[in-house]
C-alpha cells in the first residue's frame, strides 16, 4: 500500500472524517499558543488526544491505541513544526499503512 497524503484546510481549527486502510477515522487539528495539536478517533473509539504535531514525529506513538499505520507531518520547505496557516500547503499529513 501506498502513503496518502490526507488534504488539509489553513484554518485554525478543523474536524473531519476520512478512511486509512479500511478504519473510519476522525481527525481533529487545533491551533494553540504552545503549537498544533491533533485528536484521532479510530472507528469511534479515542485513540490520541491531544498530542503535539511535530515534524516528521508519528503522531501515533503506541501500538496498542488501535490504529493499523501511523500518521507524521512533513514541512516542504524546511524541518519546522507544523503551524495552521501552511496547513495543506507548507506541512503536508502524511499516512503511513
Amino acid at each position: 500500500m501506498v502513503n496518502q497524503t490526507i488534504p488539509l484546510n489553513a484554518v485554525a481549527s478543523q474536524s473531519f472524517t476520512v478512511q486509512l486502510n479500511g478504519q473510519n477515522c476522525v481527525i481533529n487539528l487545533y491551533q494553540k499558543s504552545t503549537g498544533l495539536y491533533f485528536d484521532l478517533t479510530v472507528n469511534g473509539n479515542p485513540c490520541v488526544q491531544t498530542m503535539i504535531c511535530l515534524n516528521l514525529v508519528n503522531l501515533v506513538r503506541e501500538v496498542y491505541q488501535g490504529f493499523i499505520g501511523n500518521l507524521f507531518f512533513y514541512d516542504t520547505q524546511g524541518t519546522t513544526d507544523p503551524v495552521y496557516t501552511g496547513l495543506g500547503s507548507r506541512y503536508i499529513l502524511v499516512y503511513v499503512p
